[in-house]
């Protein structure tokens, strides 16, 4: 879009730095001494609030970007060498103060991708080409290495540190001052360096409306791939032999099965917790 639409555009502080090429939807509110680079695209009703500065991202509508964030700088890859990269955002995200998310290094499809209705609390940071699913959450200072995939509904707790390439899946939550080189199981809860499987997390599958029946189940299938009496292959076929499968076991045997970097099962101690409270 060009100046001219921007004039049009509601509540751009005089002060704010914003480069002729971006592209700012109707209703956007600029707070002072933001800076919008180039390759910038913010959807209708996102207000991005004093000193906040993005470059190469797109951002969907009704997000909030708190102030002094960073959206869309160079990724910290030495590789790197200014390629055409990009950060995308969805709709209704908030970004908090000092959230930095990096644009994509010159992989994969090139983009660092925040889906619809994340939270990301204050001074977290998400790197190069990793991808979040709707509605996660990230608290303070969460560090994602690059190329991190988090799952739909996660929730990862304050201060955790996970390094690149590693997976949490979906409804996991994993408690502050955490960390893992290796994969989260879906509705799993974790905790600990590393972090270790300690149950389900029975409170997202109840606010998701999940049964009773299902999530006695899952739990079966939970506690038999964290036993130490089975191997991983010997827990899956355990598990399909004796208990009735739904959806949600498929796909926490589909995630250990295509894992590239192993998937934290075997907790330090037995880890058979009960997960209905």
């Amino acid at each position: 879009m060009s100046n001219t639409v921007l004039e049009k555009t509601s509540l751009i502080h005089p002060s704010a730095v914003i480069h002729p090429s971006a592209e700012i939807a109707e209703g956007v509110t600029i707070g002072p001494n933001v800076v919008i680079g180039e390759g910038v695209k913010i959807g209708k009703d996102t207000r991005v609030i004093a000193n906040a500065y993005i470059e190469f991202a797109e951002i969907g509508e009704r997000c909030t970007i708190s102030p002094f964030s960073t959206i869309g700088s160079e990724p910290q890859d030495l590789g790197y060498k200014g390629e055409s990269t990009k950060v995308v955002i969805g709709d209704d995200t908030i970004i908090k103060e000092n959230v930095t998310i990096h644009r994509g290094a010159a992989c994969g499809d090139y983009t660092t991708r925040i889906g619809n209705k994340c939270l990301l609390m204050v001074g977290s940071h998400v790197a190069h080409n990793c991808v979040l699913a709707d509605q996660v959450i990230l608290a303070n200072l969460v560090t994602l290495g690059g190329h991190v995939h988090v799952g739909f509904g996660a929730f990862v707790g304050g201060m955790s540190v996970f390094h690149q390439n590693i997976r949490i899946g979906d409804m996991a939550i994993v408690s502050g001052f955490s960390a893992s080189r290796q994969d989260i199981l879906p509705y799993s809860k974790c905790d600990g360096r590393p972090a270790e499987p300690r149950g389900l997390n029975v409170v997202a599958l109840k606010r998701r409306g999940i049964s009773q029946e299902i999530r006695n189940n899952m739990n079966l299938a939970f506690k038999l791939l964290i036993s130490d009496k089975y191997n991983t292959s010997q827990a899956i076929e355990k598990i399909r032999a004796e208990i009735p499968m739904n959806e949600y076991i498929e796909k926490m045997i589909d995630f250990v099965k295509t894992s590239k970097r192993g998937v934290m099962l075997k907790p330090r101690k037995t880890g058979e917790q009960s997960t209905e409270e």
